[in-house]
């Protein structure tokens, strides 16, 4: 079959007219940059290629529940950026998306709520936001001007230095976890009085990719224990 006659068959049998689905797929294939690619034979898409193919004969119908599996496979970065902020409207426009990927980058733009599933088992669920943050370690990269012997000293016990780095004599990078119940404002009103100029605290949030190495292991360590 020719693509686009196949794209027609398959909008049809959604339950479009032939005249909206026509209407509607060249300017999808516009979009997608394969308009010349409608009176081509199916056998001929390369893998990136059928895969347009494929999503737009999914979306073409407005559906409210979409099923997504490994959407952005074949995909070059502009081509996945395309069709990542074409989930997006959807997801904007109301519609239910369900996306099965191993692509860790793609749950943290896009998703609102995971499953984390490892051995056929669902080892851990819930809001990404209130994930990242229960598996938050404490620690912020903090950039600063003054004298790093000096900074290490003002931390004593109650703050542990992970990392350090010198740009030179002045300015430093230093990479602290904040123990027990002392808070983030305690570290910087530490540092203040110490002569320390602060330029600029971040907090160090793990990648759903760190978080879900960390599931897994200890998912597997105690599978290994029982």
């Amino acid at each position: 079959m020719q693509i686009g006659e196949q794209a027609m068959y398959l909008a049809q049998l959604k339950g479009m007219s032939k005249h909206d689905a026509k209407r509607e797929l060249l300017q999808w294939f516009e979009k997608f940059e394969i308009g010349n690619w409608w009176n081509k034979k199916v056998e001929e898409l390369s893998k990136g290629m059928a895969q347009k193919v494929q999503f737009i004969t999914t979306v073409l119908h407005k559906p409210q529940i979409l099923i997504l599996d490994e959407p952005f496979s074949g995909f070059d970065p502009i081509n996945a950026n395309l069709i990542k902020s074409e989930i997006m409207k959807l997801k904007e426009d109301g519609a239910t998306i369900f996306l099965s990927t191993h692509n860790m980058g793609s749950v943290e733009e896009i998703c609102d709520n995971i499953a984390l599933i490892n051995s056929s088992r669902k080892v851990l669920d819930g809001k990404v936001s209130d994930i990242k943050k229960d598996f938050s370690k404490n620690m912020y990269e903090i950039d600063f001007k003054g004298n790093m012997i000096g900074f290490a000293n003002a931390l004593w016990t109650n703050y542990e230095l992970i990392e350090k780095h010198s740009f030179d004599s002045d300015n430093h990078r230093a990479t602290v976890k904040i123990l027990g119940d002392n808070s983030l404002n305690n570290l910087l009103s530490t540092l203040i009085t110490e002569n320390i100029e602060l330029k600029q605290v971040n907090e160090i949030i793990p990648t759903m990719s760190e978080i879900f190495i960390e599931v897994v292991n200890k998912n597997n360590e105690l599978n290994r224990k029982n």
